[in-house]
């Protein structure tokens, strides 16, 4: 069987590229080689590029996403492992390109991508489902605003976050009507759109859906314990945060828990890996937002939940790939073009 080239996508036009990059290496180093030759692959602002055997750069052909070695041998993919955050892997720029040129890649396509980075987007499409979220109101750049109505409408505390970014950055917890101007300018530096929502008072979760083996499965529940205000930045990436998995929920929260993250899932027609972050309150799940790319360093909650449920992350990553091979279309190998 002649092993397939699979290419690890990792960076971003984000500050998320640092976690990308954590990410990127997990996969890289759990995909099997026995199947597949597995290749590493860098996009950037400024750059796109291949990582050879000596860690030396290739510049990536943006015609086809091929690469021309020293050699002059050319490498295609067949598949791409996409684990960018942010612009443009999560937010369905680069999906739409591989669509174009015919190239195969993990996870969703790229309108689920786009509507997903999309937090206003997504809740206005679930809610449609009855799946439940926070009041909220939605700001674009240089509109019109009274601190006093925000308040009469939402109450206090209140959460400003940009409508589109990941990883929690730009985010603020604002305690009185004179701390808005000052969160939203933060919010602001991170995206033009904002959203400015009440605050949920209860048990935030995160919860793993993907789709393996032919089925929606739901990984896990974890309860996350910030020793922050909230689940900021640095309580994802630099251990201000306590993630306890499973979470400490009675088996009916559980079970509702499952079934809404589940339907979100479903729903808007996703597939690889999720993770969607609720606030548990009065046992009633509401949602806040859905990651369609995940991180995936050793330390992020996805793999957590896969290696409790019972899934080795070598099998985690398989799965994707064979799904994203199976998929319609194909293209030709070698110095080839490519064919849809």
């Amino acid at each position: 069987m002649d092993k397939k080239n699979v290419a690890v996508v990792m960076g971003g036009y984000s500050d998320e590229y640092k976690v990308s990059l954590k990410s990127g290496q997990l996969i890289f180093d759990s995909l099997d080689r026995e199947k597949y030759n597995v290749y590493k692959v860098v996009i950037l602002k400024d750059e796109w590029y291949f990582l050879d055997d000596r860690n030396q750069k290739c510049a990536i052909n943006k015609g086809d996403f091929s690469v021309e070695l020293e050699s002059g041998y050319v490498v295609k993919f067949d598949v791409c492992f996409n684990t960018i955050h942010g612009r443009p892997g999560e937010n369905g720029e680069l999906q739409a390109y591989w669509d174009t040129i015919g190239q195969k890649y993990t996870g969703c396509n790229f309108y689920q991508s786009a509507l997903t980075f999309n937090k206003k987007d997504t809740l206005a499409v679930l809610s449609k489902y009855g799946i439940p979220s926070a009041k909220s109101i939605y700001l674009r750049k240089d509109q019109d605003f009274n601190e006093n109505d925000i308040v009469e409408q939402l109450g206090l505390p209140l959460f400003v976050k940009p409508n589109q970014s990941g990883s929690s950055l730009g985010i603020s917890k604002v305690k009185s009507a004179s701390e808005i101007n000052k969160a939203l300018e933060f919010a602001f530096a991170e995206d033009d759109e904002i959203l400015i929502e009440s605050f949920l008072d209860g048990m935030e979760v995160s919860v793993g859906v993907i789709d393996y083996q032919g089925e929606t499965t739901v990984l896990g529940i974890t309860e996350i314990v910030s020793k922050n205000e909230f689940f900021d930045y640095q309580a994802k990436y630099e251990g201000a945060s306590e993630e306890i998995t499973p979470a400490r929920i009675d088996d009916e929260t559980r079970q509702k828990v499952e079934d809404i993250a589940r339907r979100a899932y479903e729903s808007l027609g996703m597939s690889g890996f999720s993770r969607s972050e609720y606030i548990i309150m009065n046992g009633t799940p509401y949602m806040l937002e859905m990651n369609t790319n995940p991180g995936f360093s050793p330390a992020s909650i996805l793999p957590q939940q896969a290696k409790i449920y019972g899934i080795s992350i070598k099998d985690l990553c398989g799965n994707e790939v064979e799904k994203a091979l199976s998929k319609a279309g194909s293209r030709t190998q070698g110095a080839g073009g490519f064919k849809f």
